[in-house]
């Protein structure tokens, strides 16, 4: 069998497992399955990331997080393009896969949502040793966002299963070397601030300085507006209609 018959056979399995799944559990599971399949999405751990720079600062924190969205971004961006897979939506008919949520614009193969989910749960998993039931939970939660992006119509198990792999490959990359550097990088850079740098509190900046608190409020404006930009420009054009 060569490679273009594996595709082909992958393809094919692909259809018939998400044609399988997708809208299980009716209307109650999805609004169940929308909700946990939120934090897969690059707002939750961008708003996380900007609160341990500007609210409550934790540079090992930071380091790491930010370590997991540079790798997603740099991997699943270039990989995505390079492949250009069409979303399940875009191929199947639509009296046969009910699309569950707004439909993402961004090609199919490999999801973010599955990088996502699987690195962060690793890594916050492994920075809560002293808690086993974190990791528990934690890779409870991946599962069930890695089944989401298969139930709400919008990937491939394939899709899903590549971007776990790439997930594991991010959380390594980020714990042994990426993470590190960037910590090492900001050690570095705080030897030329202008403030005292409050580490571990709430950053009392944002108390007494109007211009930190605006910067604070803008960065998380933008994270907010980037991530339902999309949708209110779908629903200003219906209305429109």
């Amino acid at each position: 069998m060569d490679f273009k018959e594996t595709l082909e056979k992958v393809d094919r399995w692909d259809q018939r497992v998400i044609l399988k799944y997708n809208n299980l559990g009716g209307k109650r599971g999805t609004i169940l399955i929308k909700i946990i399949s939120f934090f897969g999405r690059e707002t939750t751990w961008l708003s996380l990331i900007a609160y341990f720079l500007f609210i409550w600062y934790d540079p090992y924190l930071l380091s790491n997080f930010s370590a997991v969205f540079l790798i997603g971004l740099i991997l699943i961006a270039a990989i995505k393009h390079f492949v250009n897979r069409l979303r399940p939506f875009e191929r199947l008919d639509d009296n046969d896969l009910k699309v569950l949520e707004r439909k993402p614009s961004s090609k199919s193969f490999p999801s973010w949502h599955a990088y996502n989910i699987t690195a962060y749960g690793l890594l916050i998993g492994i920075l809560c040793l002293g808690y086993p039931i974190v990791l528990i939970v934690t890779q409870i939660i991946t599962i069930i966002v890695l089944f989401s992006r298969i139930q709400l119509g919008v990937h491939y198990p394939s899709d899903v299963i590549v971007g776990y792999l790439i997930g594991i490959i991010g959380f390594l990359l980020t714990f042994f070397l990426i993470g590190p550097v960037l910590g090492m990088m900001l050690k570095y850079f705080e030897e030329f601030a202008i403030y005292l740098i409050e580490y571990r509190t709430i950053n009392s900046m944002l108390f007494n300085n109007i211009w930190y608190l605006i910067l604070a409020i803008g960065v998380y404006s933008t994270i907010i507006f980037t991530a339902t930009y999309k949708m209110i420009k779908e629903k200003i054009n219906q209305k429109k209609r």
